[in-house]
């Protein structure tokens, strides 16, 4: 992988290459929230004018509190499910399975868009129990490729927005339903999330568009049968928020008093089947 891989990618896939970008910065600084390392190289390998995408380091604990979150909580269920299914859907160019690193007993599955998952294949190397999904989150059938019977860690970072109401439900209820036990790990906006997509120059520059606003866990637990919740937290909230710069801990202060924009960007952690 020495030549320099080229990009022709449009709409909500675009914003991978922000995502990506961000981590790879945040990996530059002196006390990083995430330190991708694997990010850093990925975009080393991409032919790509990444000043084009108009954003600075300023911006990247928005994406790598986030991930660093899940990635915690992605390392303690792999730790008490040695032998499990791992499904991140909408991986984008996210290095999370390098980053985690699995053990033998771990069955990886990044699924995306075909033409993700084709960029995929020439950034990063293979591994083993390592299996590439090239289909849209909406068409179900999919989820037919993965083999049931062992514990199923379902984690979709970034996605939800993008899904409507009906399809992110039927999505979750459809995971639930096939593999019986198990994790979701998901991260949602809330209703000013949803409505101030204008003002976001990611949402605006891809022509992409936000659809589901989700306000808290009853959302959820109200309408997936047989969900548990095991955790919830925020972008200020959480415990990966305590690695962020002075200026994002003030406005996190600075927010508490307007609980709509504090919730605005939350992450979701729902235990479903036997309780272990």
């Amino acid at each position: 992988m020495t030549d320099k891989v080229s990009i022709d990618l449009t709409g909500p896939a675009q914003t991978m290459l922000t995502t990506l970008y961000l981590k790879a910065l945040d990996a530059d600084f002196p006390r990083p929230v995430l330190g991708d390392q694997f990010a850093k190289e990925a975009i080393a390998r991409i032919d790509y004018d990444w000043d084009d995408l108009g954003v600075s380091g300023k911006w990247a604990p928005l994406v790598t509190v986030r991930t660093a979150q899940y990635d915690i909580w992605a390392k303690q269920f792999i730790a008490a499910h040695g032998d499990c299914t791992v499904i991140h859907l909408g991986c984008g160019l996210d290095p999370r399975v390098f980053r985690v690193d699995p053990g033998p007993g771990v069955q990886w599955y990044d699924v995306d868009f075909p033409g993700v998952i084709e960029l995929r294949e020439q950034v990063y190397p293979s591994r083993p129990n390592y299996h590439l999904l090239p289909t849209p989150a909406t068409e179900l059938s999919w989820l037919d490729q993965i083999p049931t019977g062992k514990p199923v860690l379902f984690l979709a970072e970034g996605i939800s927005m993008y899904l409507t109401e009906d399809e992110g439900i039927a999505l979750l209820r459809r995971v639930v339903e096939r593999f019986g036990t198990g994790e979701l790990q998901i991260d949602f906006y809330n209703w000013v999330g949803i409505r101030s997509q204008k003002t976001q120059t990611l949402v605006r520059k891809t022509g992409s568009k936000l659809y589901w606003a989700v306000n808290s866990p009853d959302d959820i637990l109200s309408k997936v049968p047989g969900t548990r919740l095991l955790a919830s937290a925020t972008l200020f909230d959480a415990g990966t928020a305590s690695r962020v710069t002075k200026p994002w801990r003030a406005l996190g202060h600075a927010v508490r008093v307007l609980p709509p924009v504090r919730n605005a960007l939350q992450y979701h952690r729902y235990g479903f089947g036997p309780v272990s």
